[in-house]
């Protein structure tokens, strides 16, 4: 596919943004962790026009560099699910370590108000984690997150508001020894190899497996949501239904559609891959433009949302470099 099936849809010059979600009603939002000093927002509702403002207000986007009560810290993740807009904040500014709590906040999307907030102590979040992504069932009452900064799956109950860290023990939330090259340079952070722990995300259409990925690394992997649930299970015991389902691209987002497609980005080949329902990996689209693919969504005329992170280029000055949000029209493949 050529660039011209790229559709920029926002562009943020100077303001790294990771997450984007496009509600069932169209409403688009996105997303911006505390990595780099004087960020103006952390979360904000882009209009069809590619202006934005900051979501739900400007007072939740007000950082005095420490943790308070309703303000974002470090949001890293933004899920639309039904009628709400979920909020995933790891709170490490800076990826330097949890100040005060990680929290997953819930907002109405018809009031735009607060409904739910859970906040993660450190049995659930250590210092050293980072809360990443997140997938919802709202019928079964469960929320599944990745923890990239160790390595570990979250299950939070929403019907006992309990959450449990699994799998943290388990070579399938953790990074892989490679080197990642990202447009022909190899991505090295503050001169080490960069050691990120389990990170894409992804709940099959039937909710009976949760996929998820370290992201350096070229594994993908699945475990069945009932033994993720099943808390009669030792940790040794869940660690064996764990599959292991070969070699993809090093991927950060992924999402399934209806049909069972799972997209994973292709960090390596500034590309969109999908592994069809028989396992087979395809191109969706390849173009210079996608630097680091990071967030995907997809509405409902499917059309799939995908955000360039370009984490490869995060140290230094990032004043000048665009972030964008592109539209591609899934009807292409």
């Amino acid at each position: 596919m050529s660039s011209k099936e790229l559709i920029k849809v926002a562009s943020f010059k100077g303001i790294q943004v990771t997450g984007v979600t496009i509600s069932t009603h169209g409403r688009l939002f996105a997303n911006f962790p505390r990595w780099h000093e004087n960020l103006p927002f952390s979360v904000v509702e882009v209009s069809l026009n590619g202006e934005y403002h900051p979501y739900p207000n400007a007072e939740w986007n007000t950082w005095n560099g420490k943790p308070e009560e309703n303000k974002f810290t470090c949001v890293q993740s933004v899920v639309a699910h039904e009628n709400s807009l979920f909020v995933l904040d790891p709170a490490s500014p800076m990826m330097k370590g949890v100040v005060g709590h990680a929290a997953l906040y819930e907002f109405d999307l018809t009031t735009n108000e607060l409904i739910n907030k859970w906040i993660f102590d450190e049995s659930i979040a250590p210092e050293k984690s980072y809360l990443n992504d997140l997938r919802i069932d709202r019928e079964a009452g469960k929320i599944y997150i990745t923890e990239s900064g160790m390595g570990a799956i979250v299950v939070l109950d929403l019907k006992t508001n309990i959450p449990r860290r699994l799998l943290d023990n388990h070579s399938s939330t953790k990074s892989e020894d490679v080197w990642l090259t990202v447009e022909g340079e190899r991505w090295v952070k503050e001169g080490q190899k960069p050691q990120m722990h389990a990170d894409g995300i992804a709940l099959s259409p039937d909710k009976q497996y949760l996929y998820y990925h370290a992201l350096t690394g070229y594994t993908l992997y699945r475990v069945p949501t009932q033994a993720l649930n099943d808390e009669s299970l030792s940790e040794k015991e869940l660690e064996g239904k764990v599959e292991n389902l070969g070699k993809t691209s090093a991927p950060d987002g992924m999402l399934f559609d209806h049909l069972g497609n799972l997209y994973l980005g292709d960090l390596e080949k500034n590309a969109i891959l999908y592994r069809t329902p028989e396992g087979e990996l395809k191109t969706l689209v390849q173009d210079a433009e996608l630097k680091w693919p990071d967030t995907f969504s997809i509405d409902e005329q499917d059309n799939f949302y995908v955000t360039t992170s370009r984490i490869h280029q995060m140290e230094g000055d990032i004043s000048d470099l665009e972030f964008n949000i592109f539209k591609i029209p899934l009807s292409a493949i």
